[in-house]
């Protein structure tokens, strides 16, 4: 009869032994560097989709790594190819599409992919806003579309009854906007009555996609290089002083760069915001009362200017494929599948009811439509809504503008220097064309074949 201690000896052996048949089974997997720039509640949620392709298969495993937001991640991802050792997959927001796509050797193409893997990968199954932005004017798409998103507004309900207003009623224009934010301030109701994030994705990008305006010639840089900048226009110098005037009288109050101003709005300071879609997830996690207290309502826009506001354009990520020496077929095989996995409306639906993205799929989309998710959950269809209204522009259809990134720090730094007082909206403007054009002009020198 086996004594206590053999037993025990024994089921740690066998313990160990299942321990390193797993690992050996997961090392004998092909292996695939995933690196994303999403923070939390968004880069957990990216990781169980992740977590879900691993165990769906046992042939590949993908290791999702965060390298930072954005620009740091585009940044290090440069880096890496340069050194030899670029992730298989990467992240990218939209605004460094251009640059990604004139990166030659540096990535390959979601079509060369497919092709090259007889994975079937479908431009026709997308949103067509979303695979126009990633594709090349041939139709072919460069990179895979994923986590998209566009700009809406977020209020807070709660606020609204204490100044009076109706919580069941956001405002749709500018204007409205203002009388709102009036009515806060005079009640005393919230600290801010107006916050923005994301500024130049808001107040340029998708406001002149809305109104109808270029923000660049060229179809936005869409056909050709040689585009420049059309940002001090009189609706976008006007919009910028009525931004100004509002911080003058305390309506309004600038947040900082890119997503930093964020956090005025889960922290209950302000009542109304302008930011992503993808912003939902994290609202309703930490704002005072949600998810009762957020409410949702399109981009505002100026009725006086446009009475059918047109398409708003998409803001997020595409996944980008990069190549390193020595890469291997199945490696570019794993990403592949991979990105079928992700694409899959099932997927796709679920991501979208997670986070407040867009469904990138006509299935995706179709589903949470049959699902009766949109109309139980008032408000998740605002984003695909108001990506495919009206009649797509060449205002409207998107942006494709070398080293986009920077041209954004300059927006903002000319933004922050008029809401300091150190010049006017039109001088800010016209600083805003001069500087980005020098930057589109630098682009266009060192990549022109």
């Amino acid at each position: 009869m086996l004594s206590r201690r053999s037993i025990l000896q024994s089921t740690a052996a066998i313990g160990a032994v299942a321990a390193f048949s797993g690992a050996r089974a997961q090392a004998q997997r092909t292996q695939v560097t995933f690196w994303y720039g999403l923070g939390q509640p968004l880069g957990g949620i990216l990781e169980q989709v992740v977590a879900g392709f691993n165990a769906s298969q046992n042939q590949y495993q993908v290791n999702p790594v965060f390298r930072g937001q954005y620009p740091e991640t585009m940044v290090a991802a440069i880096a890496a190819f340069r050194a030899g050792n670029a992730p298989h997959i990467v992240q990218m927001f939209e605004v460094g599409t251009a640059t990604m796509m004139a990166a030659r050797g540096a990535v390959m193409p979601v079509h060369q992919l497919a092709t090259d893997t007889g994975v079937a990968i479908d431009p026709a199954a997308y949103l067509p806003g979303v695979r126009g932005y990633y594709s090349a004017p041939d139709g072919k798409l460069m990179s895979m579309p994923f986590n998209s998103s566009t700009s809406i507004l977020y209020y807070n309900k709660e606020t609204f009854r204490k100044a009076g207003l109706n919580p069941d009623q956001p405002p749709k224009t500018w204007r409205e906007v203002r009388e709102a934010a009036q009515k806060i301030k005079s009640a005393n109701a919230a600290p801010i009555p107006y916050a923005t994030a994301w500024p130049t994705w808001v107040h340029y990008e998708n406001f002149s996609a809305i109104h109808n305006v270029p923000l660049a010639t060229k179809v936005n840089g869409m056909a050709g290089m040689d585009a420049e900048l059309r940002i001090n226009s009189p609706l976008h110098v006007r919009h910028l002083q009525m931004l100004m005037d509002m911080q003058k009288d305390g309506t309004f109050k600038y947040g900082g760069r890119d997503n930093a101003g964020e956090a005025v709005f889960v922290s209950g300071e302000a009542a109304i915001i302008t930011t992503s879609s993808g912003y939902r997830a994290r609202a309703l996690r930490e704002t005072p009362g949600a998810p009762a207290s957020v409410g949702f309502g399109y981009l505002p826009y100026h009725d006086d200017a446009v009475q059918a506001p047109l398409n708003s354009i998409i803001g997020g990520a595409s996944l980008w494929v990069m190549t390193a020496p020595n890469r291997t077929k199945e490696e570019y095989k794993a990403v592949a599948e991979f990105f079928r996995h992700v694409s899959r409306p099932e997927i796709d639906s679920k991501w979208s009811q997670d986070t407040g993205y867009v469904p990138i799929t006509l299935a995706g989309a179709e589903r949470l439509k049959e699902s009766k998710f949109w109309q139980e959950n008032p408000g998740t269809d605002i984003p695909t809504l108001q990506l495919t209204r009206g009649t797509a522009t060449d205002n409207s259809l998107g942006l494709r503008l070398g080293n986009m990134p920077q041209i954004r720090v300059i927006i903002q730094e000319e933004m922050e220097r008029a809401f300091q007082g150190q010049q006017t909206a039109e001088q800010a403007s016209n600083a805003m064309v001069t500087r980005g054009n020098q930057v589109l002009r630098e682009f266009e020198r060192a990549n022109r074949s």
